[in-house]
């Protein structure tokens, strides 16, 4: 296969919601491109980009797919991203990659939310964005409407440069304002026929022609400056402008298609290759150093491992970007990341599950590699010369959590490794072993999310497993100060044990001054502060550990066992179990023995000192808080907040967005289990949530109390 220059790539993420037809339009492109010699459909599973068994079972894209094709010299890579908003990992990973974003809408419905939701990464990437309206031979089809709603969504800067004649079962032909013809297609599509605007379009026509004519010429000061004296562009001057646009998404310029009837796709195609920026135009991405590092086939190679595949008979399939230089064919190159070594014995140019070979790959295209030892996703690998290391693709956060375990306990380690193995596919897949709740979770970004991989593991693994509500992490505190002592003592022939500690404990806030006096029982208690530690827990919050003791009652040589005693008892909270934080220790009094004290006596001395203290100290159960954005048709508002009221979540706030309504919340994690399944029942599909950790608050006393009577329960049965 030709070997394309840096100027001849053009590299574009294939965006848009669920049914908007993205597979659909990849299979037609890859047809008009002669890649494929008939087309598949999604119905019939026999697409290029939906290959893999799950997609085929649930007729959904699960994984993004690569694929090429050329237009006029120029080679198009495209990656199509799954358009439900629970593989939205996908579509992230693609954005980050490509130089341009095609979101293609669904003719019927005109932008949903997942439009929206894809349309605000392209905003966080700053990346070029061209709509594509497609299916719009449906009923009820309203272009000039889905026209109105971009804008009103996505601002002015929406730019037709294709109108349809007509739309629904009568839709086969558009009027191109760019080149001010008419194309016509019969039944199979294909080129179609050119002709000139008809008399009784043309009003429309020059309209929105000088509507682009204008958005081009806004991003060029000489373009401009000709609009102003001539009133006119030619057609590269046009093209020209929307370009820069595109780079500074001043401009989002719309098209039509028909993707399963190939019509319109070509056209796409040259108007892709003519207007989508170079990856030399685009800004340059950072390295781990901070440092930017340019698109150029002359600087040392490296290369970004973007995405990884799993194959039957295959194995892995290591798909990747070249950030710089040039790669060839048996190259040996260094994995920043892993420390080794490897070998690029094949380089293929990708078509979903078709791969053709290619001896050489220029900096800024995309292609993929088999068979290498040891990289995975995120790693990159140098040429000599080169110390490049990249890591810029951020996922979004978890909306969606599920404990896992193997039916047949025996499988839970066969169990792990496919899970890690899966995570390597989609990195928004998160396993934890969670030491805390004594359970594996894996988190996702919603319930069709971590059904489609208990589907592939029992489908592709073979391992029957169960999903089960995770617990919660609360944690635990105390809202008063106590005092208590603890004298342990053993003897049982030689030496003995003997340790004695006294010691206060309050809530711990930050910035508190340090404590002077006490009064417990009528008692007045003076510190006098030999050391303070301040340390922070590794599951959230603070202890504070002081030292107070005078007169030598305690030797300093004990207290870091002192400490250990109390840090091990904060590992399990009197009420539930949970996580101790946020409390401050005193220590200021105690007792040892000249023979039978040891670090082990001080360590259960402070561990049972710190339990009946903390006992005393009015614990309170504390429990994780996110904050919570919706957004949803604003027909749907009132259900929305309703069932949130009933989740014992508090509105924060309500704007509009893109042309939904968006709520702001703050939610307890408890009341989250099932709300992507809810939230979709409530809307028909319609609205979509991203949840952040915030806090943690005190629950309820009626929770606590529950919560209380339950841990007991479980404490019982476990005995």
């Amino acid at each position: 296969m030709k070997v394309y220059q840096t100027n001849e790539i053009r590299n574009i993420a294939l965006v848009g919601s669920a049914g908007s037809g993205k597979t659909t339009l990849a299979e037609s492109m890859l047809f008009e491109n002669g890649t494929i010699h008939r087309r598949g459909t999604v119905e019939a599973k026999n697409t290029v980009c939906d290959y893999f068994p799950v997609e085929q079972e649930y007729g959904y894209s699960v994984f993004s797919t690569v694929f090429n094709v050329e237009s006029n010299g120029k080679k198009l890579n495209f990656v199509d991203c799954p358009g439900s908003d629970d593989f939205v990992g996908g579509a992230v990973t693609a954005l980050n990659v490509t130089d341009q974003a095609l979101v293609l809408i669904h003719g019927q419905y005109g932008p949903e939310v997942g439009t929206t939701n894809v349309f605000r990464v392209t905003e966080k990437l700053q990346k070029p964005v061209i709509f594509a309206v497609n299916q719009l031979d449906r009923d009820n089809v309203d272009y000039d409407n889905i026209i109105n709603k971009l804008k009103e969504t996505f601002g002015n800067k929406c730019v037709p440069v294709q109108f349809p004649v007509a739309t629904g079962a009568g839709f086969n032909s558009i009027v191109d304002v760019l080149l001010m013809k008419k194309f016509t297609w019969n039944a199979e599509g294909g080129d179609g026929t050119v002709e000139d605007i008809p008399a009784d379009l043309m009003d429309k026509a020059e309209e929105m022609r000088a509507a682009l004519i204008e958005a081009a010429a806004e991003n060029d000061e000489a373009l401009m400056e000709k609009f102003f004296m001539e009133e006119a562009l030619t057609e590269d001057e046009i093209r020209a402008g929307l370009r820069q646009g595109l780079i500074t998404r001043s401009v989002f310029p719309v098209m039509c298609v028909c993707a399963s009837k190939s019509m319109g796709v070509r056209r796409l195609l040259e108007f892709l290759g003519n207007v989508v920026p170079l990856p030399t135009d685009m800004p340059k991405v950072k390295n781990t150093r901070g440092e930017e590092v340019a698109i150029d086939a002359a600087a040392p190679t490296a290369l970004f491992f973007f995405k990884t595949g799993m194959e039957p008979h295959i194995g892995e399939v290591s798909y990747f970007k070249v950030m710089s230089g040039s790669i060839k064919a048996g190259d040996d190159l260094a994995n920043a990341d892993r420390g080794s070594k490897e070998r690029m014995g094949q380089l293929f140019v990708c078509a979903g599950a078709n791969r053709q070979p290619v001896d050489e790959m220029k900096a800024g295209d995309i292609g993929c590699t088999v068979k290498l030892k040891d990289v995975k996703t995120g790693n990159t690998l140098n040429g000599k010369d080169s110390d490049q290391q990249f890591d810029f693709i951020k996922f979004p956060n978890s909306k969606y959590s599920r404990a896992v375990k193997a039916v047949n306990e025996s499988e839970t380690e066969k169990m792990m490794a496919a899970l890690n193995k899966m995570r390597q596919e989609d990195p928004t897949w998160v396993v934890e072993q969670s030491k805390e709740l004594k359970q594996i979770i894996v988190h996702g970004q919603g319930e069709f999310h971590l059904r489609t991989l208990k589907w592939r593991m029992e489908n592709n693994e073979k391992i029957q497993i169960e999903y089960q509500e995770p617990k919660i992490p609360y944690r635990e505190t105390i809202t008063k100060a106590a005092r208590a002592d603890y004298r342990h003592k053993k003897q049982s022939g030689g030496a003995g044990q003997f340790g004695e500690v006294h010691l206060i404990v309050e809530p711990y806030t930050e910035g508190m001054p340090d404590p002077t006096v006490y009064k417990f029982g009528g008692q007045e208690y003076r510190m006098n502060i030999k050391s303070k530690e301040e340390i922070d827990l590794e599951w959230g919050g603070k202890l504070v550990f002081i030292n107070s003791v005078v007169g030598g009652a305690i030797d300093a040589r004990f207290m870091p066992a002192i400490l250990k005693g109390v840090q091990e008892r904060m590992e399990q909270g009197p009420l539930t179990g949970s996580y101790a934080r946020d409390v401050r220790v005193i220590v200021y009094d105690g007792k040892m023995h000249p023979v039978d004290s040891n670090e082990l006596s001080f360590m259960l001395a402070a561990r049972n000192a710190f339990s009946a203290a903390f006992r005393e100290a009015g614990p309170k159960i504390l429990e994780p808080i996110y904050d919570l954005e919706v957004l949803v048709p604003a027909d749907y508002m009132g259900d929305v907040m309703g069932d949130l009221q009933g989740r014992r979540a508090i509105i924060m706030g309500m704007d509009s967005e893109g042309g939904y309504q968006k709520l702001v919340a703050k939610v307890p994690q408890k009341e989250m289990a099932n709300y992507s399944i809810s939230l979709s029942s409530i809307t028909g599909g319609r609205a979509s949530f991203t949840m952040t950790f915030a806090s943690y608050e005190l629950v309820p006393t009626d929770v606590q109390n529950e919560l209380i009577k339950q841990h007991e329960a479980e404490a019982k049965e476990e005995d």
